[in-house]
């Protein structure tokens, strides 16, 4: 096993990730197995409850693991699929040696950061490090592993430490370490001072850098190449200048072009004698190929698709990469280039019309004009008017729409108000006292813990009968009977309402409710002035819709009680996805939901559902089971980490079709939590 760890330097958030998942990607160009760990150097056990407006989004795994975003480079890049035990943070590491001190595990003995937790650090990466993660079964042949942090941080202190003792554990040509340092660019002068420090501070601490990853603006300049490889005590083809590209896809490639790929061959001792397989060198040849065409494809794009996100943690783009990242995807597969609008949900709401006027008719102007529609994850009522506001648009405007999670239920919600003129519907969540919850709290979900404890990882979804005479979604998935997807929610559709919703295209005695377009502008109504350049500045909402579509629950869970996916039977593309599925697209594969928007909106729909006849979804088959087996699995503990989610001894609550209205909603002491550190900084868990 070869090991390559990826250090930063001088600040954070500086690319660490992309460079590490470039590497990985790179090598397996080669033809080599590669796998990724990253290190987090918080307290937190896991990133499920922490911020989105702070940390970035919150990245869902197979196994149900909550992990830093980074995991989703990795598997994006390298085509792989990890565990929960790939991310390993303070907290999971102090968790583990205080349980081992507890059962005496030690023998009497001092616990101390070195050796004890050093060594747990070290044990671990060795042990996941030799997990398949391609499918295949075969353990990889060379683990790439991120260090979260700046060297020198206190928090970091420890895991470099570990790192300094592991290089001599594995031996010298085992190990190398790639530093991640900023080259500032100041008065036109590129600046080498922030680097040497950095250098100087990590071999102080006992690591020496074989490869330095130069981040800067522009291509370093021969002049300062040499000065890095003078002052840092390396040589000239050792350091890599990684200027901004106009795409991350890129990166791979510039690394390429400098060099490291000869290098690390040379370095490690890669492909000696011919070891590595002729099946995957060719493999590795094809990927190089697919790679080199897609970036070539990304430059040559002309024709734009214009796209609006409604989000709630849009000061944060990071706080959405997978979506943006999934919406690329297909964006590179329909040869469009993407152009996302992002809009503030709650800048789409009446109040917003006196207190900031200016956002509010920018927000509509952007949705009013955008050719698709998109509504993802969130937590928590502020701004979910303003989503309800922009799902009636796609629906009545015949306007591309994806739910996602808080997406789907919203245009659950907006349906039955406006569909089945129940005013009063909501959500158990916005609302605990709500008349109608269309949307209620899953019975079987903690309500005393919030880490951990959510419906997390791989579930299935069984498109029902009928579906395939019509449904895109099911076409989009290769017309597959069943499909897996990431789930992250604690509430669901509330099956009191289904047979309701499902029966209102063809209730006589129901007509669709027009949205009325005053001169003091309702919540989902857009300005006059605004009108849909699709329908013309005259056009009204009358006009743009000829009776009441059928909003079909497609897709449902195994015993059919849990709806998960529902269509609009005679809408251009309107899909709502109770699970996320863009922690499953991949640059070479886009997530079948994302594609079929991305090319509904671009007036390709047509040719792509025909295009995915031959659609692989990316999960190794070992993990596409029964969700029944799934659950069986986690409770056995077969990952080092193992989340508490129901006490010992208590009873796992089963979930009844028969559901009352008032029977599952939240612990009212758990919602004014949870709301509280909504309004406090925005929180991660997903609705």
């Amino acid at each position: 096993m070869k090991y390559i760890v990826v250090s930063g330097g001088v600040i954070s958030g500086i690319g660490k990730g992309v460079i590490a998942s470039s590497t990985g990607l790179l090598l397996k160009t080669l033809g080599l197995r590669v796998t990724a760990i990253k290190v987090d150097p918080y307290m937190n056990i896991d990133a499920g409850t922490m911020s989105p407006t702070e940390h970035g989004e919150v990245y869902v795994l197979d196994d149900g693991g909550e992990a830093d975003l980074d995991l989703g480079n990795y598997e994006r890049y390298l085509d792989v699929t990890l565990s929960r035990d790939n991310n390993i943070t303070t907290g999971k590491i102090y968790r583990q040696v205080i349980d081992k001190e507890r059962k005496g595990d030690y023998l009497g003995k001092t616990v101390q950061i070195v050796p004890h937790l050093t060594n747990a650090i070290q044990d671990w990466i060795e042990r996941v490090a030799q997990r398949p993660v391609d499918g295949s079964g075969e353990s990889p042949e060379v683990c790439i592993i991120e260090l979260g942090g700046t060297v020198g941080d206190i928090e970091s202190a420890p895991f470099v430490e570990a790192m300094r003792q592991f290089q001599f554990r594995v031996g010298h040509d085992n190990f190398a370490l790639i530093h991640v340092s900023l080259v500032p660019l100041i008065g036109g002068e590129q600046k080498t001072k922030p680097t040497q420090a950095a250098i100087r501070d990590l071999r102080g601490l006992g690591l020496v850098p074989d490869m330095i990853a130069a981040r800067c603006p522009v291509p370093l300049e021969p002049a300062v190449i040499s000065k890095l490889s003078m002052f840092c005590h390396v040589g000239p083809e050792q350091v890599m200048a990684v200027h901004d590209v106009s795409s991350t896809y890129h990166v791979p490639l510039l690394l390429e072009e400098q060099g490291m790929v000869r290098f690390f061959q040379k370095r490690l001792g890669l492909n000696v004698n011919g070891s590595i397989p002729r099946p995957m060198l060719e493999q590795g040849r094809e990927l190089r190929t697919r790679w080199r065409d897609l970036t070539v494809g990304h430059d040559r794009m002309i024709d734009r698709v214009e796209i609006v996100l409604i989000g709630k943690y849009t000061s944060l783009h990071d706080s959405y990469m997978s979506v943006v990242k999934s919406l690329e995807h297909a964006a590179l597969r329909c040869h469009r280039k993407l152009e996302l609008k992002w809009v503030e949900s709650s800048d789409l709401e009446p109040a917003a019309e006196s207190e900031n006027p200016v956002k509010y008719h920018q927000a509509w102007q952007a949705l009013c004009s955008a050719k698709g529609i998109l509504v993802p994850g969130g937590f928590g009522i502020r701004g979910t008017e303003g989503m309800i506001s922009a799902a009636r648009w796609a629906r009545e405007k015949r306007v591309p729409y994806l739910g996602i999670c808080l997406g789907f239920q919203i245009a659950v919600i907006e349906y039955v108000r406006n569909v089945l003129g129940i005013e009063t519907a909501g959500s158990a969540e916005l609302d605990p006292n709500c008349e109608d919850p269309v949307i209620i709290y899953m019975p079987e979900i903690s309500k005393t813990h919030l880490g951990g404890t959510m419906r997390l990882g791989l579930r299935p979804s069984i498109f029902q009968k009928g579906a395939e005479q019509w449904s895109k979604i099911r076409q989009l998935y290769g017309d597959q009977p069943v499909v897996w997807e990431r789930h992250r929610h604690r509430y669901e559709v509330n099956p009191e309402y289904v047979e309701r919703i499902e029966s209102a295209a063809v209730n006589p005695n129901l007509k669709a409710t027009p949205q009325k377009v005053p001169n003091n502008i309702p919540a989902a109504s857009p300005p006059l002035s605004l009108a849909s350049p699709r329908l013309g500045s005259n056009s009204t909402f009358e006009e743009a819709f000829n009776g009441i579509d059928e909003l079909k629950f497609v897709g449902r869970d195994e015993k059919g009680e849990r709806m998960q996916i529902a269509e609009l039977r005679h809408h251009p593309y309107f899909v709502g996805m109770q699970a996320h599925p863009e922690f499953c697209s991949r640059p070479l594969n886009p997530s079948p939901p994302f594609l079929g928007f991305i090319a509904a909106s671009a007036g390709l729909l047509d040719e792509q559902m025909a295009m995915q006849k031959n659609y692989v979804p990316p999960h190794p088959k070992s993990h596409m089971i029964s969700e029944s087996e799934m659950v069986k699995r986690r409770e056995a503990g077969e990952t080092d980490d193992k989340p508490a989610t129901t006490p010992p001894g208590a009873a796992t609550p089963t979930r009844s079709l028969s559901v009352n209205k008032r029977a599952d909603k939240p612990d009212l002491a758990v919602a004014a939590r949870i709301a509280a550190a909504e309004k406090a900084n925005g929180s991660a868990n997903d609705n």
